[in-house]
Parts: C-alpha cells; structure tokens; sequence
C-alpha cells in the first residue's frame, strides 16, 4: 500500500488522520482514548500545537491543527502515537507496531470549507452508528468547543475562532452547534473521502496555490472540483482507499469501556 502523504506548510490548516495498524480497533477502549487525548494536551504544552478540533475512533484518529512554521506537528504526532502505542503494548503485554507508518495530512481552506471539514470531524462516530449526536461521545472535540474545560484544554478555540472569519468564541459556539444539528437534520452525513484522500481541500485558487507550494510532490496531481470544493487527489490507491467504519467488533453503543 502507498504510504500517506504527508506535507506541511507553514500557516496552513491540516486534517491529519491515523489509522490502528491493520485496521484493528486498537482504541475500542476508552481509557486509551483519554490516554491519547492526554498526550494531545502534552504535546501542546511542550511543543505548541495549535489544535482545531479531533475525534478518537475505535480504530483511527481524526486531528485538525494549525501549522505555526516551527515542525511542531511532526514532533506532535510523534509524542502522542509513540506514547500511546507504548502503553497500550505494556498494559498488554503485546509486541508489534500499534499504527500504520504514515498519517495522512490534507490541507484546508480557511472560512466555509474549514466549517464543513470541523463538522465532517464531529460526525464522524455518528457516521459509525455508535452514538445519535457528537456531543455523546467523549472523545471528541465537540463538547470541548461547546464547554470548554477550566482546566487541560487541548483545542485552541481562539484559533479556531479566526481561522473561521468569526467575531468571538460564543459565535463559535452558536455557529458549531447549529451547523452540526443542521446537518444532521438534513441527514447528510455520509462519508466523503475529500477530506481523507486529498491532499488540499478548498477553493480552486487555494488548491492550485498549494500545488505550487509542494512542488514536485505534487504537481502531476489531479485537481478536481464539484462545484462545492476542489480537490487535490492523491493517486487512486491511496492510503485511506479502505477508510472503513469506526464500529468495533463489539456493539456500536458508543459508550465509554
């Protein structure tokens, strides 16, 4: 399987998504969940991440961050996978790589598509059928955005606030909330790989610049629009061709293990 891209330019936004070794539900447990959102609230701490919003699957990860030009996200994800990956294998006693090699990292468009990608995030395990509305499940950023906690806030809602074109933080809130119940009144949820096999997601203009900032990486991609967003594609193969759902092999309840 091709590896997953994965370039970062400075002061752009990326969905970064990670997927379990081989597809297996290495995070049905929720105390690895907290485990890896604790790890998310070091790597802010320690190297500056500026974290958008995530959600902890049973079987992948979805995180969107700001890039602040100093490989903060690199170091990052290095300290949060190779964290996790280590308690998990000592807690059971187990030998072998938790995550696939590579992540995925696609860049987006600040403003309206970065809105539909934060929704896209917080759907994600109602997508899966374990839980009827993002805020019941505990490990994702939705009930971060909306109740922030006093104390080890891992989201940047500051940022998040800017990077949407929005006046304050409880415009952010009033605004994340009814887009989610929107779309989920409007029952278009499905999955929509734009945001995990591209690598750019916005407006023509935007997907063309980044094209040009990757360079030789990427300049033999296709970019393709719907009249929504244009994308820059990755190969047909690629590494979230076999995304599947985020269902564990037990029920899809969705409640904390």
């Amino acid at each position: 399987m091709p590896r997953a891209s994965r370039h970062f330019l400075p002061g752009h936004i990326w969905h970064i998504t990670h997927r379990c070794h081989e597809r297996a539900f290495l995070l049905r447990y929720a105390r690895d969940r907290r485990f890896w959102r604790a790890r998310l609230y070091e790597a802010r701490r320690r190297h500056g991440l500026c974290a958008l919003n995530y959600v902890v699957t049973r079987n992948h990860v979805h995180l969107l961050v700001r890039d602040c030009g100093v490989g903060e996200i690199a170091r990052s994800i290095q300290l949060i996978a190779g964290q996790t990956g280590q308690s998990f294998n000592r807690r059971k006693r187990r030998k072998g790589a938790f995550w696939e090699d590579r992540y995925h990292a696609t860049a987006v468009e600040s403003g309206e598509h970065l809105a539909r990608c934060l929704v896209y995030i917080d759907l994600n395990m109602v997508r899966a059928g374990a839980v009827s509305h993002p805020r019941e499940w505990e490990s994702g950023g939705y009930r971060e955005i909306q109740s922030p906690p006093r104390r080890y806030q891992v989201l940047d809602l500051e940022a998040l606030t800017e990077a949407l074109g929005l006046r304050n933080v409880e415009q952010l809130q009033d605004c994340h909330r009814r887009w989610v119940d929107d779309t989920l009144a409007s029952a278009a949820i499905a999955r929509d790989d734009r945001w995990t096999r591209s690598l750019a997601v916005g407006s023509e203009p935007f997907v063309q610049r980044v094209q040009q900032e990757m360079g030789l990486d990427a300049r033999f991609r296709a970019i393709k629009s719907d009249g929504v967003a244009a994308c820059l594609r990755e190969p047909a193969v690629a590494y979230e061709a076999t995304f599947g759902p985020e269902k564990g092999p037990s029920s899809g309840s969705g409640a904390p293990e």
